[in-house]
């Protein structure tokens, strides 16, 4: 599966994943709070109310901010959100993102697993989005990876979409990868596209195929199969890419993978690639610095 990364998807990632999402916001308040939040039920009254505020401490662009709200509702549907930026929109240090109003236990419950997951998105999408605009000048789009934080994959899958970037497989289950091992392991690429050929024909799947390339010659062999989704140019430096991609003449998309750096990425884009994978997007963003403090 895969998708273009548009403003409607962005606002139907959610939708389209919820219960994933949803079993992951279970989990993670279940990690977190366990048989009770004992300092909060401790001190403080539930039936009483207060407010707090999100506050930007560190220049990037806001994500998150729709999975906060969920979260928050989650543990309390009668907590107050009000949203004050949205999600991709640049931030500057001291801006507030929202105000939430609520059970006094139930607020600072949450507050920890809103602040992680929104400090983690926020760094994502802010490093996408510096990412996607120094290729806009391009044909090339810029594509996650499975190198995702375990248990946390479509919050971060989440933050690349709203960076700009565009969401590749989200697991094993939803398309094809042949990669080096799978080729090393049968002797070659033909052999091991007749052998998924005839795999998908006998589940009766049309799913997406993507292979990994590592040289002219393999880009040969997989020529005779039309059906093949997209080729992934790997470990290639442009002038190999060009050459790559001369070789494939239209016949498939393609997609450059492999120590793919920022400060290598525009000449990557600029061979002619449609698309550029980075691991580095979800495993080595940082984060941004968020605070949630108590409205006077």
């Amino acid at each position: 599966m895969f998708f273009t990364t548009t403003t409607m998807e962005k606002n139907l990632f959610y939708n389209r994943y919820s219960t994933q999402i949803d079993a992951f916001i279970s989990a993670a308040l279940s990690e977190d709070i366990g048989e009770a939040d004992h300092t909060s039920m401790s001190c403080l009254d539930n039936t009483k109310n207060n407010a707090a505020k999100l506050i930007v401490k560190e220049k990037g662009v806001i994500a998150g901010v729709k999975l906060a709200e969920i979260i928050f509702k989650k543990v309390n549907p009668s907590i107050q959100f009000t949203c004050l930026i949205k999600d991709c929109t640049p931030v500057e240090v001291g801006d507030i993102v929202f105000t939430v109003e609520g059970p006094q236990y139930d607020l600072l419950t949450t507050e920890r697993l809103v602040l992680n997951c929104m400090q983690r998105m926020s760094g994502i999408a802010t490093l996408t989005k510096r990412l996607t605009g120094k290729i806009k000048h391009t044909q090339c789009r810029l594509l996650d990876t499975r190198k995702t934080t375990p248990n946390f994959r479509y919050p971060e899958k989440w933050a690349v979409a709203i960076g700009g970037g565009e969401n590749h497989r989200f697991g094993l289950f939803d398309m094809l990868m042949i990669k080096d091992n799978h080729v090393d392991f049968n002797g070659s690429i033909s052999k091991t596209l007749e052998k998924t050929q005839a795999y998908l024909k006998g589940i009766n799947r049309n799913l997406k195929t993507i292979v990994e390339v590592r040289n002219i010659v393999e880009i040969e062999e997989c020529l005779a199969f039309p059906w093949i989704h997209r080729l992934l140019l790997d470990n290639m430096n442009p002038t190999e890419l060009k050459a790559a991609i001369e070789k494939i003449a239209g016949q498939f998309p393609t997609e450059a993978s492999g120590n793919i750096t920022e400060e290598t990425l525009v000449a990557v884009a600029e061979t002619g690639v449609d698309f550029a994978s980075l691991g580095a997007l979800t495993h080595s963003a940082k984060n941004i610095d968020l605070s949630l403090k108590s409205i006077d």
